[in-house]
């Protein structure tokens, strides 16, 4: 009788880890996304000046902790920066425009609340690691250049804080989010002078693809 009563507790168990781990795929999201990244650098508040245009693309996964809340990291690479303008004055007489560059691999962890089933609102932290810097210009003088800059010149990690909303279309999401840099991106005494105390925003529009 002991041996029977302990085979069927066995049997329960495993139809209950079963249960679980088909529940959990159930719940579980996961898919790769993409967008387009609109950024800038700010010091004391950001305004809509300068701004780069850029991508950002990667994977991610949403997984489920309640109905209505899930925690959802992200594995993405992150283009971001500023853009600027420059004219004739009275010692050169060239007008052109020039992208610089900061290329980041970027790992969010943002708490997802769900509004039913069509939105998603999310927030939380982000930290990046700065993979290349570099500057892009094209002037009437001396045309289309690009240049590699020191990586060295730049903090290496960059974070701060991350919100925004997502749309559910079946297995499409369409959405926005806004980036806000915590940390200055100037790490020499070269980069302070040109970027002082200097911070990353970006915002993004972005569709993800959901494969689970």
């Amino acid at each position: 009788m002991k041996q029977i009563n302990f085979k069927l507790g066995i049997v329960a168990v495993l139809l209950m880890l079963v249960g679980v781990k088909q529940a959990s795929a159930q719940e579980a999201r996961s898919g790769i996304k993409g967008g387009l990244n609109l950024s800038n650098l700010y010091v004391d508040d950001v305004d809509d000046e300068s701004v780069r245009v850029g991508f950002s693309a990667g994977v991610y996964t949403q997984l489920m902790l309640g109905e209505s809340f899930a925690i959802q990291p992200e594995l993405l690479y992150s283009t971001k920066g500023a853009s600027t303008e420059y004219g004739s004055n009275d010692l050169f007489d060239i007008n052109g425009e020039a992208d610089f560059n900061l290329n980041y691999i970027e790992l969010p962890v943002l708490a997802t609340f769900k509004l039913g089933d069509a939105v998603d609102i999310n927030v939380g932290p982000y930290v990046s690691y700065l993979v290349g810097a570099s500057i892009d210009s094209d002037d009437d003088l001396f045309g289309e250049n690009s240049y590699d800059l020191d990586r060295d010149d730049f903090k290496k990690f960059d974070y701060g804080l991350a919100g925004g909303i997502g749309f559910n279309f079946s297995a499409i999401t369409v959405g926005a989010r806004y980036n806000y840099g915590l940390a200055e991106i100037a790490d020499s005494d070269e980069a302070d002078t040109f970027l002082g105390d200097a911070k990353n925003s970006s915002a993004t529009v972005f569709v993800a693809f959901n494969l689970q």
